[in-house]
């Protein structure tokens, strides 16, 4: 997804910037912000942007810093070049042949970490796939909350092909498409579309080429009128209540949950904007 800044011309302004280019000297990524949606665009097309140990440094900082910015609502994840990731960075594969089982050990927890920073990143997070994803691109998408993909993209778990396992993905990919696909991806390594990925959940809608901007764009501008506290309890929310049983603590969990948003500023706030139908603050403070 494109911005109308400047990208990011390593000018060395360290995370200065609310709004236009957001810049830290990245070599691997491009990150601006704009209307109060930021892009972290992968930024390796000659490499089909696989990533190595300085893109996954540089997208855990990325997403730590964009966290925690007021003035960043929504965060998107694209890539530049016909690829969106293609996993892990050949080179960096060659490399690790030669690790021992505790750098080995060091270097998965680096990318696990990754992952994680991206998954519990208090604003929602949009994945727009203009090109195909593979192998560990899949945990970036699925770590995302939302996805979509260009109808041409094709989605490959293609690690047993080279004798390993989706290990470090497999909590996101799995909550992501479900179990029961997973099995069948995850030992076959076979290529789906993104027909089949919509089929399966694992990305929520696709698009054309043409309209995949125009699309996310969209999204995100809705996701911009909404409460941004009210969207953090809703994250929270997802990732605490998915998958787990009806029992009477859950349920406390969840009375206490709509407890305490109500009686937040925001809570009060939106309430009152409705019944006076107007638009409420956070709507209004740019």
């Amino acid at each position: 997804m494109e911005s109308n800044t400047t990208k990011n011309n390593n000018s060395g302004n360290k995370a200065t910037a609310q709004t236009g280019t957001y810049t830290d000297n990245y070599q691997s990524l491009l990150v601006t912000i704009e209307q109060h949606v930021a892009t972290v665009t992968l930024n390796r097309p000659e490499k089909r942007n696989a990533f190595n140990d300085e893109m996954i440094s540089e997208l855990t900082a990325a997403f730590e810093q964009l966290g925690a910015n007021d003035k960043v609502r929504v965060v998107v994840l694209a890539a530049a070049g016909k690829a969106f990731c293609a996993g892990a960075d050949l080179n960096w594969m060659r490399a690790m042949a030669d690790y021992s089982y505790e750098e080995n050990l060091a270097d998965a927890d680096k990318l696990a970490q990754m992952l994680k920073t991206i998954y519990e990143c208090p604003k929602p997070t949009i994945a727009a796939i203009q090109g195909d994803v593979y192998a560990g691109g899949m945990g970036l998408v699925a770590a995302c909350d939302v996805a979509f993909a260009v109808k041409i993209a094709n989605f490959c778990l293609s690690e047993v092909r080279l004798g390993l396992a989706p290990a470090t993905i497999s909590p996101y990919v799995i909550r992501a498409m479900g179990a029961r696909a997973a099995q069948r991806y995850f030992l076959s390594a076979e290529v789906f579309d993104a027909k089949k990925a919509r089929q399966l959940g694992f990305i929520h809608d696709r698009v054309s080429e043409e309209s995949l901007d125009d699309v996310v764009s969209a999204f995100c501008k809705n996701v911009v009128k909404n409460s941004p506290e009210a969207v953090k309890a809703c994250k929270t929310l997802l990732h605490e209540v998915a998958g787990q049983p009806m029992t009477e603590k859950l349920i406390k969990k969840t009375v206490k949950g709509i407890a305490d948003i109500r009686a937040s500023e925001q809570g009060k706030e939106g309430v009152q904007a409705f019944l006076q139908k107007r638009r409420p603050a956070w709507q209004t403070i740019e």
